[in-house]
């Protein structure tokens, strides 16, 4: 039960986090360009490669802090950092194929998915 809460204390603040960045960032850049949701996106990938390394090699860590930062927080802040992290472990474990076909189709799937929700619900 206690590895819900942390999570959903995560959850929730790296929500309140996600909102606040991406406004604040938007707000001041005079663009077309999303930037607001790219620096988090961004900023997610730096703070998941740097939690999972400390949580994955520093000893004596308590593993809720896997529940309460990278689960939790960051997820809810992105979910960009967790497919960059698969990414990554898929292509340094040697599976090239893997990391290069999961940001294609990630991408083009994702793209199409979007397209198609847009379609639906103006069908709606």
């Amino acid at each position: 039960m206690q590895q819900y809460l942390l999570i959903a204390l995560g959850g929730a603040l790296g929500a309140i986090a996600r909102y606040q960045v991406a406004a604040t960032v938007q707000s001041r850049m005079v663009s077309a360009f999303p930037w607001g949701t790219f620096v988090v996106n961004m900023s997610g990938c730096f703070v998941m490669g740097l939690t999972m390394t400390i949580l994955g090699e520093k000893v004596g860590l308590h593993q809720n802090w896997r529940f309460l930062v990278p689960i939790g927080f960051i997820s809810a802040y992105t979910t960009f950092s967790t497919f960059e992290m698969e990414t990554y472990r898929a292509a340094t474990g040697g599976d090239l194929a893997i990391a290069l076909a999961n940001v294609v189709a990630s991408v083009t799937v994702g793209y199409v998915a979007l397209w198609l929700g847009v379609m639906t619900g103006k069908l709606v």
